[in-house]
């Protein structure tokens, strides 16, 4: 593996648009993958990006650079995460924005292939 790697989030990104018009960046890296994620006002995970991947959500290492999240365990425990707050939530959880600033998120997990 090579010691040294760098990608452009926006520009060497893959980019997946939700039916609410937010935006999730995401670029692989040899052993990590982050993402970035532009939430818009109303924005909830299960609405907006359930549908689309048909699959529950996966574990989320993140921080929050601007904006505010609600993030709800699958066991229905809920916590706010605001700017500057850094979170972890366990497979299967919702998210959603928190009033009518647009979330700016940053996410970060093991790449598939040097994951555990």
């Amino acid at each position: 593996m090579n010691d040294l790697a760098r990608r452009g989030l926006e520009d060497d990104g893959e980019l997946r648009v939700f039916v609410d018009g937010s935006r999730r960046w995401s670029v692989s890296l040899p052993t990590m993958v982050i993402g970035k994620g532009l939430y818009r006002p109303g924005w909830r995970w299960s609405v907006h990006a359930l549908p689309q991947s048909g699959l529950p959500s996966a574990r989320h290492v993140g921080y929050v650079e601007a904006g505010a999240l609600v993030v709800c365990s699958a066991e229905g425990l809920e916590t706010v995460v605001r700017a500057g707050d850094a979170f972890e939530a366990g497979p299967g959880h919702d998210a959603w924005v928190l009033g009518d600033e647009p979330c700016v998120a940053l996410d970060f997990a093991a790449s598939p292939v040097h994951g555990h």
